[in-house]
């Protein structure tokens, strides 16, 4: 969204992966920054040419765990300078900005200017982005708050618990940056948050992508009237545990990462050299087409993500961050799923199976999916008293109701919890809809497990065949 103002300032949102980046630029001086630009940076570089734009930064408002930033892109692209809290543990070249530093992009006073607030609490080096229309103007005239504030919710307090700091310790400096830094601001101020509903960065996010500050005030459970005790108390309530791969995306970016090229050409192989590749190296196949597809006919060992949902995060939970992958499907599905996967940092995509008449050719190396409707899943429930039903669903989803005698392993940290299931006895796997409980099903056949169904419809069928009884 652009605002026809005294100033540009875009939106840009990735709706599968919940996040929003933004290029702000003063209209005289045509200068501009990006602030959490996503790793395929085109579109910024369209824009800003479009409109005679010169990115001169690029800025971070923290240390991401869910997804690999473009900065190093962007830098590379426009010779951009990469910008950051003064407090963040990076080990690349960056700009470090203190708590209460202006950065004009135009006249200083008559332009529009950018002003640095450190709020903690996210993580220790979070800041927030308060956007002037006019560098004199009491007020901002919109706050980019990175994960400290969300839109009906507040950034998650617990995900650098590793790293030395509670829960407990990093909730109290959530507070104290919200009561001293972002409270205090008009409730006219727009708010732009890093994430929307979707995100695992919180808890309770609106699917909205603007608002106001009074309206937070007014709506977001997190900024109502209340002692710093209690705010640890309700914000740091019902936090199940983050994705297995946010510790592996937080290590890249502290690190830093080469840039991405969408354009280099990707190795092509058959089917047996997938097999091949698989069993004696090592690697990953990860067949991206649709479940019903995958379930018909795909390749002995392939794990299941389809590219209609959450692609990204799922694919990021399924697969080891040093494992190279061998992609199936499309040629066009290959390309936007080699993208997707380097949005969270697996870059190592190896080679890929476009050819999908393989998969006829070479029926000795192809199997397909057990999949059970809702009254043969009931059947099998009731007949085999051996039968392990796993929901893999989240926490929350599965307080909701799941199927009878079912263990919850949220298949976002499934790649660790394989463990506590038994590879003798046959698995019964369930989501909401189908879409996660395929790519479990086949991660535990891909694994060992010798007997592996998922029930077709999900949770949703179960429970729609329930009430109709």
């Amino acid at each position: 969204m652009q605002w026809e103002i005294a100033m540009i300032l875009n939106q840009y949102y990735l709706q599968c992966l919940s996040q929003a980046s933004y290029l702000v630029a003063d209209p005289v001086s045509r200068r501009a920054v990006v602030v959490d630009p996503r790793r395929d940076v085109e579109q910024y570089l369209q824009d800003a040419k479009a409109q005679d734009l010169t990115i001169e930064l690029v800025l971070l408002t923290h240390v991401h765990a869910d997804f690999i930033p473009g900065h190093t892109e962007l830098s590379e692209r426009t010779g951009a300078e990469i910008a950051m809290g003064e407090l963040s543990p990076v080990e690349f070249p960056i700009r470090r900005l203190a708590d209460g530093e202006r950065i004009p992009l135009g006249d200083p006073e008559t332009g529009v200017v950018l002003e640095v607030l450190a709020t903690p609490g996210h993580t220790p080096e979070s800041i927030t982005l308060a956007v002037y229309e006019r560098g004199s103007d009491p007020a901002p005239h919109a706050i980019l708050t990175g994960d400290t504030l969300f839109l009906g919710d507040v950034g998650r307090p617990d995900l650098l618990g590793s790293a030395g700091r509670t829960a407990d310790e990093m909730a109290r400096m959530l507070y104290r940056s919200l009561h001293t830094k972002l409270l205090p601001l008009p409730d006219e101020v727009l708010v732009y948050p890093g994430h929307g509903a979707g995100s695992a960065c919180g808890k309770a996010l609106s699917t909205d992508t603007v608002s106001t500050l009074g309206d937070q005030r007014r709506g977001n459970y997190a900024l109502a009237p209340m002692s710093e005790d209690e705010f640890v108390s309700v914000v740091t309530d019902g936090l199940g545990a983050p994705p297995v791969y946010f510790v592996d995306e937080v290590a890249v970016n502290k690190a830093g990462h080469l840039p991405f090229d969408p354009e280099l050409p990707v190795q092509e192989v058959d089917a047996a050299t997938a097999i091949s590749h698989q069993q004696r190296l090592g690697y990953l196949l990860l067949d991206v087409r649709d479940d019903q597809a995958f379930a018909a006919s795909h390749l002995r060992g392939a794990i299941n993500v389809g590219l209609s949902g959450r692609f990204a995060e799922y694919a990021a939970a399924l697969i080891a961050a040093d494992q190279p992958v061998i992609l199936v499907g499309s040629p066009e599905q290959c390309a936007e799923a080699r993208m997707r996967l380097a949005r969270v940092g697996i870059d190592l995509v190896a080679c890929q199976l476009t050819d999908l008449e393989e998969l006829t050719n070479n029926p000795e190396l192809v199997v397909s999916s057990s999949r059970l409707t809702v009254h043969q899943a009931a059947a099998a429930i009731a007949a085999n008293p051996d039968l392990q039903v796993v929901d893999v669903r989240g926490p929350g989803e599965h307080k909701g109701g799941a199927l009878p005698g079912a263990v919850n392993l949220c298949v976002t940290r499934l790649r660790t919890t394989l463990d506590q299931l038994d590879r003798t006895r046959p698995v019964l796997v369930h989501c909401a809809g189908g879409y996660r409980s395929i790519a479990a099903a086949s991660l535990l056949e891909a694994n060992g497990f010798p007997d592996v169904s998922d029930l077709l419809g999900g949770y949703s069928a179960w429970a729609a065949e329930s009430s109709a009884a």
